[in-house]
């Protein structure tokens, strides 16, 4: 089988090494850790195609350390073992310096996966490397995180690529034994989205499909990609802006913009179910009372779409996401709850008035629990006025309704049942 393009030209030293100036050029933030060979366990967070494991090789190669790798996707707890037990070994095969375990795509193994790494790293019986797509900060376990160091690699730019097409031109020697003059880059560029595995896959596609002299333009790398990529890496950073940029569009009352957005994620492949419980939670957080309606409504398109499944569930999605988008908004129900763990975190745990404490036995009782409660609904319209906070915060207003025709009635509701004491 023929070796791609990516991987015959990929780089070997960090001299070749294309990008990530920040971490790896003359003052980079991994430079002199490499060249003293003084390693820390990190993670490499970044877009699919801009050069993690390559980076992982040179690190290994650079520092003269033992090299393993594994992939997430088709490795267990088993392998993580095997490994760490040759390190702890030391049977000559590691004599000097701890190995370097890479594993690709970490953010796919399990807590319990990622929790048989913890003690190996800690004694420094091997120095790992996991690279991912995903924030560390939601997919890697917090007491792993705490042992690595992170570093964010970006996405390669024009330049970069456009450097990359040239490395290719004059260092592949299959490559370089072709006519090839590339005269319009730009659609190759735009394609590849920053992914520079990406970008070469499709140059050697063009190549190998094309009879000398080949003269690569616009119009011809459109009509040899059948499909025009769409640039959603749902297993990374875009996902979270796309998904984003969806929510405050509803927020927004757009709902153009929101089934843009929905769209840009179902053509990237995204889960219906995550899309589902972000509108879940939107409906609570950004409509909540001044449209009670809409959390059922999406509740129930969460059920839906669980139920149905792609590709019927984006008509469900759709509908749904624009009948958020065009009701009324309140987070008057998130500011509430907000401002009350405010005061909690700030005064701490106030004791229960003796009055609202539950008394199931004697002894309760004949200390006060319960006693002057005044149940409401022996009362003219089911209110009797009394205090329910702590007297340490007595009074103190943590809901202030919103303003919009729902609100603006509970609003009125509340000034007459508490005779202004709150403010309403």
């Amino acid at each position: 089988m023929k070796v791609p393009l990516a991987e015959r030209i990929r780089p070997k030293t960090l001299d070749d090494y294309i990008s990530q100036q920040h971490l790896v050029g003359a003052k980079g933030a991994l430079t002199q850790p490499i060249k003293r060979g003084i390693i820390p366990s990190l993670i490499l967070w970044g877009p699919p195609g801009i050069g993690k494991t390559t980076l992982a090789n040179i690190i290994a190669k650079e520092s003269d350390r033992p090299f393993y790798t594994l992939s997430a996707i088709s490795s267990g707890v088993k392998d993580v073992r095997d490994v760490i037990n040759r390190a702890k070994q030391n049977d000559g095969l590691f004599t000097t310096k701890n190995p370097i375990l890479f594993i690709d795509e970490i953010h796919r193994f399990s807590k319990s996966q990622q929790d048989s790494l913890l003690g190996a790293v800690e004694k420094g019986w091997i120095t790992l490397i996991g690279a991912t797509t995903e924030n560390p900060s939601f997919e890697v376990i917090p007491a792993l995180l705490s042992r690595c160091q992170v570093y964010i690699l970006n996405a390669f730019s024009k330049t970069d690529l456009q450097q990359l097409l040239q490395r290719a031109l004059k260092e592949d020697a299959f490559i370089a034994s072709k006519d090839i003059e590339i005269k319009e880059s730009e659609a190759l560029l735009k394609i590849s989205g920053g992914d520079a595995r990406k970008l070469l896959n499709i140059f050697e596609l063009i190549v190998n499909s094309e009879d000398e002299p080949i003269v690569i333009t616009n119009d011809l790398v459109l009509s040899k990609i059948q499909k025009n990529t769409v640039l959603y890496d749902k297993a990374g950073e875009q996902h979270y802006d796309i998904i984003s940029a969806f929510i405050k569009s509803i927020r927004g009352s757009d709902p153009n913009a929101a089934v843009y957005w929905l769209a840009r994620m179902i053509e990237g492949g995204e889960d219906v179910k995550f899309i589902a419980r972000r509108l879940l939670l939107l409906a609570s957080e950004d409509i909540g009372n001044a449209n009670p309606t809409a959390l059922i409504m999406a509740n129930n398109t969460f059920q839906a779409v669980t139920t149905i499944g792609f590709p019927e569930s984006r008509i469900i999605l759709s509908q749904c996401a624009i009948y958020l988008a065009s009701s009324p908004k309140s987070n008057a129900s998130y500011e509430a709850i907000k401002n009350a763990q405010k005061l909690v975190q700030e005064t701490g745990d106030l004791s229960v008035p003796l009055s609202l404490r539950n008394a199931p036995t004697k002894l309760m009782k004949e200390l006060n629990y319960g006693k002057d409660y005044k149940y409401a609904h022996s009362f003219d319209n089911n209110f009797v006025e009394q205090e329910f906070l702590p007297d340490e915060i007595a009074s103190t207003k943590l809901f202030e309704p919103g303003i919009n025709s729902r609100e603006n009635a509970m609003r009125e509701f509340l000034k007459k049942r508490w005779n202004n004491k709150y403010d309403y």
